[in-house]
């Protein structure tokens, strides 16, 4: 029997206004079944997203949900969790909303290791604005705002989520949706931040300023870009070059989740604790 993705969709905004092979409606239909999978109810889910392409699972998707400003959305999230920390909350956001002026929250929201999940979804580009550099953008490509090829370093972004502190990180891509929804739902099921990095094409705004003219184009370059963790950790430190691992790079059940933290200063200003102290937290450190 098919499954009925009715059921966590507003139907009445139907159909998206994403382009046509765009692989955010590959990310969406695997959110959709990992959180199915989970069995958890809508009603106990906020999805908070921000401006982009990405932006609009908020109105797609039927549960709680919150459309924020550019960059804001870990910081929507944050308040979201800490108000209400039996509940789910999780952020979607594309590589310029998460990594660029919204950089410094995702940052801090891997550092605190607060129960959110963050879906990031890296198209290596401003797709919806029309092709500017994104923080992923790969150096030598034809962007808007660097017409001459891209000159930028870029962010390895599960790098930098491990580096600042989350406590799950994982990255796929959307030519292999069930593995994407499988990343997904270990992401989503974990407590603590979870950073999970989904490749996806944008064959309008990247591929074909960049010499791959299809979606299919597009696809098939992330393919030549990622390998399994499993076979990149076999690898030479030269035939990892320009190499992106997919999987579960990083996972941490011991590290402390910041609502729980959170509990414990309230009771310190409810006279039930004299302070919290660093030996609290030093299975952290």
């Amino acid at each position: 029997m098919a499954f009925n993705y009715d059921n966590y969709l507003r139907v009445d905004k139907m159909p998206t206004l994403w382009c046509w092979g765009c692989g955010d409606g590959v990310i969406l239909k695997a959110y959709i079944r990992a959180i199915d999978s989970l069995g958890w109810n809508k009603n106990d889910i906020c999805l908070v997203s921000g401006i982009g392409c990405s932006g609009r699972f908020s109105s797609y998707v039927d549960c709680n949900t919150v459309h924020t400003t550019h960059g804001r959305t870990i910081a929507f999230a944050t308040g979201i969790k800490l108000a209400n920390p039996d509940k789910h909350v999780v952020c979607v956001a594309g590589d310029g909303d998460a990594l660029a002026i919204g950089g410094n929250h995702t940052i801090h929201g891997c550092r605190r290791n607060i129960d959110i999940t963050l879906i990031l979804i890296n198209n290596f580009i401003y797709g919806l604005t029309n092709s500017q550099t994104s923080p992923t953008t790969p150096q030598g490509f034809w962007t808007v705002s660097q017409q001459a090829g891209n000159i930028d370093p870029t962010f390895n972004a599960c790098k930098l989520a491990i580096a600042a502190g989350a406590s799950f990180v994982g990255r796929e891509k959307v030519s292999e949706p069930k593995k994407v929804e499988k990343l997904m739902a270990k992401g989503l099921a974990h407590k603590g931040f979870s950073f999970v990095e989904i490749l996806s094409n944008c064959h309008i705004n990247l591929g074909r300023k960049n010499k791959m003219n299809s979606a299919m184009e597009n696809l098939d370059w992330i393919d030549s870009i990622t390998v399994s963790k499993t076979k990149y950790d076999n690898m030479s430190e030269e035939e990892r070059k320009n190499l992106l691992p997919t999987g579960v790079l990083h996972e941490d059940e011991n590290a402390k989740e910041y609502c729980e933290m959170y509990e414990q200063v309230k009771l310190v200003h409810q006279g039930k604790r004299k302070t919290i102290t660093q030996d609290d937290f030093a299975k952290k450190i």
